[in-house]
């Protein structure tokens, strides 16, 4: 059923896809007309039909857009009050409900989500329990993993929804979702019934969107409002908790759900003590109620600790043996695009890592900083259309720590790339910084990595970031192909 839902013309029947892009309707769709930040669904009403929509979903207060059509349309046309919900509803309807057939986690956090997933959905298969996920880097449905080239932490609901679906066909037992703030306050996970919430880090972003760090928060609270709204049988609820951040509290009071937490600093259910770095390894002691075990982990820096603690809770919540959590963690062989290693036989390090925020910049640069004999050098730019303060916050972060920093695009988009790369500047200049002495602006990117890989030496570390495994940057309104790791391979290749 459809909250609010009431029928304009036409007989509702039969649908063969759900879907709220105009241009992805075949035969027999239902479209619902989402508005968006660009474009508004209620603008291609007359593109599904002519693709062969047979009912359209449409906003109540949208009604100058769609009741003349709707007057003349030969279809179903239905009215609910806000189609962003109707999606979620709809598509988990149409695909069966599949997060009642699953153990649904989901994760959420300014940083360390990514990392997080991978890891609790291989410590679950590890141990036995068949495992999907979605996450920013890829999507696991039970084949291949498939990467995720959407620029989307979480995709909209039609294809979440989907791709649940495809995990219970596969057999899964559990899917692990990661859940950004725009997915959670856009209604993209509503309906995936979530047993578990994990809550990682909470630090300034997106305040392009969220317009204050209270309704940020509150957007990553849903989560936890939504924990538990469906019990199933075998799966254990619980929120996960960094008992090292404070915003735990808040997101504790959300849900009545038991609570395990983790941490190195604080107390904790799960905590690690005697953190060891050894090149871009850790080695620590996990420490939980049912006793501790040395562990060597193929991850660097403090924050991996922590991301490794949240998936050894969440797995310890699902009855997993401390044993098979050792092993798994021990087995864990990294996330593509995060501190990936680029060896092409050159004298000095290369790696690349998606650090995009400040605080993801400066955790990545810290762990590279003391495995670095020789410079530090980092080339990094910052996305178009998202919270400008986190441009200085990323030239504060790359004054503090690397030796030398070129400046390049990210994801410009419909801004002036210059004008994104002369607010990063001004971030290095407030810290000391010169230009041409401890770092340069080279608005193309390839260019950019070609000058820092010229500029490199024996023992030195070149750290490309804000890219990781995306496969494209958004110039304009134009995707332009683009893989960091080929690339950085490709001119290394020609400097030989």
């Amino acid at each position: 059923m459809l909250d609010g839902a009431v029928v304009i013309s036409g007989r509702p029947g039969p649908v063969t896809s759900v879907c709220a892009d105009s241009r992805r309707v075949e035969h027999g769709a239902l479209f619902v007309a989402v508005p968006g930040f660009e474009t508004d669904g209620h603008d291609h009403l007359a593109q599904a039909a002519q693709r062969g929509a047979t009912a359209l979903l449409v906003q109540e207060d949208r009604r100058e857009q769609w009741h003349a059509f709707a007057q003349e349309a030969e279809l179903t046309v239905v009215t609910v009050p806000d189609t962003r919900r109707a999606l979620a509803q709809a598509s988990a309807g149409f695909y069966g409900e599949p997060a009642r057939k699953l153990g649904v986690v989901g994760v959420t956090g300014t940083d360390g989500k990514t990392t997080t997933v991978h890891l609790i959905a291989h410590l679950l298969e590890s141990a036995g329990r068949s495992c999907g996920y979605l996450s920013s880097v890829a999507f696991q449905t039970g084949g291949e993993a498939e990467l995720n080239d959407s620029h989307m932490t979480t995709l909209e609901a039609n294809d979440v929804q989907r791709q649940l679906a495809e995990m219970v066909e596969a057999g899964c037992a559990y899917a692990v979702i990661e859940a950004s703030s725009h997915g959670l306050a856009l209604h993209r996970v509503d309906g995936c019934h979530f047993d578990v919430g994990v809550f990682t880090t909470l630090s300034r972003d997106h305040l392009d969107f969220h317009r204050s760090m209270d309704e940020y928060r509150r957007a990553k609270g849903r989560l936890f409002e939504m924990l538990g709204d469906v019990e199933k049988d075998g799966v254990p609820q619980a929120s996960v908790l960094n008992a090292d951040d404070p915003a735990s509290e808040y997101f504790a009071s959300l849900t009545a759900l038991p609570a395990v937490t983790y941490g190195i600093d604080a107390a904790a259910d799960v905590r690690a003590a005697g953190v060891k770095a050894n090149g871009l390894s850790t080695a620590f002691r996990l420490i939980t109620p049912e006793g501790e075990r040395k562990v060597s982990v193929q991850l660097a820096g403090r924050y991996n600790v922590s991301n490794c603690l949240a998936a050894a809770a969440v797995a310890r919540s699902q009855d997993v043996s401390l044993d098979d959590i050792t092993a798994g963690l021990e087995s864990f062989t990294g996330v593509p695009g995060r501190l990936e290693a680029v060896d092409a036989g050159q004298r000095f390090r290369v790696v690349i890592d998606i650090a995009s925020t400040a605080e993801a910049l400066l955790r990545v640069l810290s762990v590279l900083r003391p495995v670095t004999a020789g410079r530090l050098i980092a080339v990094f730019g910052c996305a178009g259309e998202r919270d400008e303060a986190r441009r200085t916050g990323m030239g504060a972060a790359a004054a503090e720590l690397a030796d030398f920093s070129v400046l390049t695009n990210e994801d410009p988009r419909r801004e002036d790339p210059d004008a994104i790369i002369e607010s990063i500047t001004a971030g290095l200049l407030a810290s000391d910084r010169h230009e041409g002495e401890d770092f340069e602006r080279v608005p193309d990117r390839r260019d950019a990595i070609r000058r820092a890989f010229v500029r490199a030496r024996e023992g030195d570390t070149v750290l490309l970031a804000g890219k990781g495994t995306e496969r494209s940057i958004i110039i304009g309104t134009e995707h332009v192909p683009w893989n960091e790791s080929e690339i950085a391979r490709e001119l290394l290749k020609e400097l030989e």
